[in-house]
């Protein structure tokens, strides 16, 4: 039984890198499904590793950065598409860490304003100018974080930005449902091993910690978080819209776990 339904469904991926990226692990769900995967990256590079990675898929350049990228890509995938977009996925964040991590108040105007620009508000502009190229009924997935209200230091700025694209969900949500019923959710794993956390510094210390605290004591897998996407694409989630599924193994209800206790007070 083809439980997800996505074969021959269009969905736009947006934020593949490398092997590594949820972006990948992503599309890879969907082309198992039969989904035909329309890839949007940043650079010719990373065209270059999606066309290696997907040879039968289509890949488009796009720094989101600047909004009249966003336009042109949308022209150039409506003009070689002969159905709606059945879905979009929107996995991209930027952070720049290449001073080093100082304490959240001493972040940089710049900085936080670019982040927000490339990791937020991005989701609203594809959103916007890419509403005319969706099915009435498609589904939006972004991805945001399994907790957005922890001060974890090494995440530095990044939290209160995905709490931002959170919160866009579901006026998202709302403003497009004047003239459809296009849904948009958001996939909020733990701790990834991916190309992009490895940027950040000092992640390897929190993600050997989440692994102690998740329950299973083993990390979660970024096709764990793929697989939810791909659900929430898919029409068996028809229900859900505005919402942040939280993806972490069980994590976030074990900080007091007996070992971790013990590995602290002795």
């Amino acid at each position: 039984m083809d439980f997800l339904a996505l074969k021959g469904k269009k969905i736009v991926v947006f934020g593949l890198a490398n092997k590594k990226s949820v972006a990948c692990a992503i599309a890879r769900v969907l082309v198992d499904s039969g989904a035909e995967v329309i890839h949007v990256v940043r650079s010719q590079e990373r065209a270059r590793a999606a066309g290696r990675l997907f040879p039968k898929s289509p890949v488009f350049v796009c720094d989101v950065e600047d909004e009249a990228n966003i336009v042109r890509v949308r022209d150039e995938i409506a003009a070689v598409i002969d159905q709606p977009v059945a879905g979009l996925v929107h996995s991209i964040a930027f952070a720049n860490y290449s001073d080093g991590m100082k304490p959240f108040h001493q972040t940089l105007k710049k900085d936080f304003l670019q982040a927000v620009d490339i990791s937020c508000f991005s989701l609203i502009a594809i959103a916007n100018h890419f509403k005319d190229l969706l099915a009435k009924d498609a589904s939006v997935v972004t991805i945001s974080i399994s907790t957005t209200k922890m001060a974890a230091e090494n995440y530095g700025y990044m939290a209160p930005i995905k709490a931002a694209l959170e919160s866009s969900l579901c006026f998202l949500a709302k403003s497009f449902s004047a003239f459809s019923g296009v849904r948009f959710n958001a996939v909020c794993p733990s701790l990834l091993k991916t190309s992009a956390s490895a940027g950040i510094p000092g992640y390897v210390d929190s993600y050997l910690y989440a692994e102690k605290a998740i329950l299973r004591k083993k990390a979660l897998k970024t096709s764990e978080a793929a697989n939810v996407a791909a659900f929430l694409l898919s029409s068996r989630s028809s229900g859900i819209t505005g919402q942040c599924l939280v993806v972490d193994a069980g994590m976030g209800l074990n900080y007091f776990d007996r070992d971790i206790v013990t590995g602290v007070v002795g």
